[in-house]
């Protein structure tokens, strides 16, 4: 399957008005590709556009809930009559609740799934019926809890298994039509966007993520590079491969470490925000937010991953280099070794 680059492409992401979107929408302008964000905060959404258009990009906006399906119809819709159509979707959108699941009401948990997991099948479902046609590319947002659960994110991580089901059954669907369709699951660890003051909060204090925390650039990335070349998942820093790995081959372990250690640095030492984004859109047009004191920060793991050629080079080189310097090690201690004359066979 071949995809083209973003220069050439336009590309349609939901949840553009913040963090992880907005942090996407920009890099893509910068690239060349014409975007096209939605999310129901209009005045953010305008503010977004306007960012990007003052870096020189080329960006529309659509207010819309994903939950709703005429919403999404909507966002393709404009992206045909503005562009004449787009080459790869991002389903972003997503909101946060916080809290022991005896706590959570029943309605914030279907709010909750209105939005990460019906979103992201609304999105996907009105993309693929466009890129059947012309190819292009899908890429779902799901999180390490796509994998691994922890504590008092159980309706979330919740949501986030659901989407990796629904996104590895819609592949394979897609691949065996033989439908040129590239679907991409990205898995970020604790990234650092306003999602902490976004979240509906139950323990009285502002979440904070475990760190480290990895930069929201970090994971625009990795999805534009997977809108440009095929792949099946990818995590986004060092910690959501550990743990998704962990959590595989020692589940028993891997809840010890977070109910141990994990669920202490969840709460915050301050109070949490009056207001959330679960119900209604509430958004700065910011791509970072605050996580009390924690370093927002680079991944190398990630950064090694989006450029496998380069790193594949690079430790072809170090083995290459490893064996030519053992080569000579051995020849100088052959040289530097006394003759010996044969003995006796014994």
């Amino acid at each position: 399957m071949k995809l083209k680059p973003l220069s050439e492409q336009v590309i349609v992401i939901t949840g553009g008005s913040s963090g992880i979107g907005l942090s996407t929408a920009k890099l893509a302008a910068r690239k060349g590709a014409r975007v096209v964000i939605a999310a129901r905060s209009r005045e953010a959404l305008a503010a977004s556009v306007d960012q990007i258009h003052q870096s020189g990009g080329e960006a529309a906006f659509v207010e819309a809930d994903v939950g709703s399906r005429t919403d999404v119809e909507n966002i393709a819709a404009k992206a045909i009559s503005r562009f004449g159509g787009f080459d790869s979707w991002i389903n972003d959108a997503g909101v946060m609740v916080w809290g022991k699941v005896g706590d959570v009401s029943e309605a914030d948990m279907r709010r909750l799934f209105e939005t990460n997991f019906w979103g992201t099948v609304h999105g996907s479902e009105i993309a693929v019926a466009h890129l059947r046609e012309k190819g292009g590319a899908l890429v779902n947002i799901g999180s390490v809890e796509s994998d691994r659960a922890f504590p008092l994110q159980a309706i979330y991580s919740a949501s986030k298994h659901a989407v990796k089901g629904f996104t590895d059954g819609l592949r394979m669907e897609l691949e065996a039509d033989g439908a040129p369709v590239s679907v991409t699951l990205v898995k970020p660890g604790s990234i650092g966007t306003p999602m902490p003051q976004h979240a509906r909060d139950y323990t009285g204090f502002e979440p904070r993520f475990p760190p480290p925390v990895y930069a929201p650039e970090e994971v625009a990335a990795t999805i534009l590079r997977a809108c440009e070349r095929p792949v099946r998942d990818a995590f986004v820093g060092s910690s959501a491969r550990l743990f998704s790995s962990l959590g595989q081959r020692a589940p028993r372990v891997t809840d010890w470490i977070a109910e141990k250690f994990l669920l202490p640095m969840e709460v915050g030492d301050r109070a949490a925000t009056p207001t959330d984004n679960l119900h209604q859109g509430r958004s700065e047009a910011q791509v970072r937010g605050d996580h009390q004191g924690a370093t927002i920060r680079p991944s190398l793991y990630s950064a090694a991953a989006r450029n496998r050629g380069t790193t594949m080079a690079i430790a072809a080189a170090a083995v290459g280099l490893g064996a030519l310097l053992l080569t000579r090690g051995r020849g100088r201690e052959d040289e530097e070794a006394p003759l010996r004359r044969p003995g006796p066979i014994e």
